[in-house]
């Protein structure tokens, strides 16, 4: 009987280990998830061309209405740090993708400090992705 129990007990224990020790699945990232990450990726390259003041890169990941929606709003600054966290994302039928991101700014001007936060949505169209608007708190209208 001993031994009946310590086979059974055996062959447990190595059903187990070859269940567990088999090959890793990889795990497939869906698309919504890519152009998501996608999109995020793009307002993070604009935030970082605007601390830079960097006009090309910004122009380059906007369309025409979303380059003018940022440059006739950019205030004068002379340093600046600005921190996003996406919120949510949409992604509409159309392929439309609206990105909301709560952020955090200080701008100094001078000697004068300037702290704002707010919550943007940003409208991404086309292939690749590119900002066309911007909706609610403009994070780059700072500082008044």
């Amino acid at each position: 009987m001993r031994r009946l129990f310590t086979a059974t007990a055996a062959l447990i224990i190595l059903v187990v280990i070859v269940s567990c020790g088999g090959k890793k699945e990889a795990i497939r990232t869906s698309e919504d998830s890519r152009i998501a990450t996608e999109a995020f990726k793009v307002v993070e390259d604009i935030k970082e061309a605007y601390l830079k003041k960097d006009v090309q890169t910004i122009e380059r990941n906007t369309t025409r209405e979303g380059f003018k929606v940022i440059s006739q709003t950019v205030r004068r600054f002379d340093s600046a740090s600005l921190n996003f966290n996406p919120v949510w994302t949409e992604i509409e039928q159309d392929g439309t993708v609206n990105l909301n991101v709560s952020w955090t700014g200080t701008w100094k001007r001078g000697s004068s400090t300037f702290d704002e936060r707010g919550m943007a949505v940003f409208v991404l169209k086309g292939r690749p992705l590119k900002v066309d608007a911007i909706v609610r708190e403009n994070p780059f209208r700072y500082p008044e």
